[in-house]
């Protein structure tokens, strides 16, 4: 098992790669301690069947820069492989702002080719490569060394089996012409909006009850300041404070210390110091903040007017159209695409791209009352009318 520890040895192993036709990629990190992952190890191998073309790469050696792996990204002429990539891509991004191109995830080549949603790394070596993965290696802390021979080992086979995966999807898609599926859903995947996460858009993905566009506007605030804070520190959001704490200081619109000492969930370092006066700072601005330029949250759907019978029709559709495609349901079309297509809504994600192929022209049809189903022995199929 080779490490490579210079930058010299790292370009050298990047040029033979540019000669193949893919790499296969993997990366173990932490960031349960920081807002940003910290990258602790890049796996890589070429084709072939034994250990001897990959490598592990150690991005906290000395003097190492990872600029060869990161020109071997940009070169289109060799496939990057990777399983469930977001995260990797994401440490790529905001490292070095790149995204390996052509890129192929594993994850969502399984879930177009019938292997079901949200497939994990350890099934697929299991049902395609015929072995198993050792999970003994599963929690360790990548960032301390020296790693010993079995933690190399576990690293290693995150990218030695991924060949044989690849390969086999690869086959599987160019067989049923759904490569371009698979693309289209990567797109998102390579697109710098899915990481470059903005603080004043962050209330956006805290749970609230109360929809009152004043306390949305202290909420849009007080998610800002610790979105801001924790990037700054590069700490945990979380360890500033919790969402529950956030919306419990949001009901409570705390204007002085003394209030603060008052909060049940706020953690005890929040009570001072420079969070606490980024909460009382961040609440001044949402209550001071006009009328017209409050948080506005998206009701559309909370007045749509489903038919419960129509949607349920659409469920069986999809059943159908998951059982007959191999595609998983939730690829294809989220219980909520289902339920806005039953009320009128036509811009959903289920009506576009390969999955309209796939789901949303009979599902049009269906809602128009041009198509019918009907039960054949253990299937259900489309009648025409």
């Amino acid at each position: 098992m080779k490490t490579i520890t210079t930058t010299e040895d790292l370009a050298a192993f990047c040029a033979l790669a540019q000669q193949q036709p893919y790499v296969t990629v993997d990366t173990e990190f932490l960031r349960e301690r920081t807002y940003y992952s910290k990258l602790c190890l890049v796996q890589l191998a070429m084709p072939g069947k034994t250990d001897d073309n990959a490598v592990l790469v150690d991005p906290l050696a000395d003097g190492l820069s990872l600029e060869p792996l990161y020109d071997l990204f940009r070169d289109t002429g060799v496939v990057k492989v990777f399983h469930a990539a977001r995260q990797d891509l994401e440490i790529f991004w905001v490292e070095a702002h790149v995204f390996p191109e052509p890129l192929f995830d594993t994850q969502v080549a399984a879930m177009v080719c019938g292997f079901g949603e949200q497939v994990g790394y350890e099934t697929l070596v299991r049902k395609i490569a015929q072995a198993s993965v050792d999970k003994s290696s599963r929690f360790t802390d990548w960032s301390r060394r020296p790693l010993s021979d079995a933690q190399k080992k576990y690293a290693l086979a995150d990218v030695t089996h991924l060949r044989q995966i690849y390969e086999f999807l690869a086959a599987e898609l160019e067989k049923t012409n759904r490569a371009r599926w698979v693309a289209e859903e990567l797109r998102i995947l390579t697109n710098p909006a899915t990481y470059d996460i903005q603080p004043d858009e962050a209330w956006n993905r805290v749970k609230t009850r109360t929809n009152s566009p004043r306390f949305l506007a202290v909420v849009r605030e007080l998610a800002a300041f610790r979105e801001r804070h924790a990037q700054e520190n590069n700490i945990p959001r979380n360890r500033v404070y919790k969402d529950d704490a956030l919306v419990e200081i949001a009901s409570m619109k705390p204007r002085t210390a003394s209030d603060l000492g008052g909060l049940r969930l706020l953690l005890r370092e929040a009570r001072r110091g420079a969070i606490a006066d980024g909460i009382l700072a961040a609440v001044t601005r949402g209550l001071d903040c006009p009328p017209d330029q409050m948080p506005k949250p998206d009701r559309s759907r909370e007045k749509l007017q489903v038919n419960p019978a129509l949607a349920d029709l659409l469920r069986v559709l999809l059943k159908s159209k998951t059982e007959s495609s191999g595609v998983a349901a939730k690829l294809i079309a989220p219980s909520a695409d289902l339920d806005a297509i039953a009320a009128g809504m036509r811009d959903v994600p289920a009506l576009s791209g390969w999955r309209r192929e796939v789901f949303g022209d009979d599902a049009l049809r269906l809602c128009d009352g041009r198509i019918g189903l009907a039960a054949q022995g253990q299937s259900v199929v489309v009648v025409d009318l």
